[in-house]
């Protein structure tokens, strides 16, 4: 891999990480103030069907995650058991992919 596609890999990971901190903030927030007021699953499927703001979040949410874990554990494959070339890219690729279908289908089912 040339250094340009490094420098592309490292400042994906480095804005999808970004991204992920302050979602998973929002997140958690959102969260406590849920439990906090007692709110049951069908209470916040029922604020939450429909509302387009929650449904790009959670999309945006899933995207920023199908970009950073699989540059995260491609590093871990590549140091740890010496795995390089284009089978490891490949894999890599195929696994973000998969995230991004699987998350974006959670958020389809949850907001749809």
């Amino acid at each position: 891999m040339n250094a340009r596609s490094q420098v592309l890999i490292w400042g994906a990971q480095r804005i999808s990480a970004m991204v992920l901190a302050l979602f998973v903030i929002v997140h958690l927030v959102t969260i406590i103030y849920a439990v906090r007021n007692g709110l049951t699953a069908a209470e916040i499927l029922g604020r939450t069907r429909g509302d387009a703001l929650w449904a790009g979040f959670y999309a945006l949410f899933v995207a920023a995650l199908a970009i950073h874990a699989p540059i995260g554990l491609r590093t871990i494959l590549s140091e740890t058991l010496n795995w390089r070339g284009r089978s490891l890219e490949i894999v890599m690729l195929a696994f973000g992919i998969l995230l991004a279908l699987w998350g974006w289908r959670a958020v389809w089912a949850v907001f749809a």
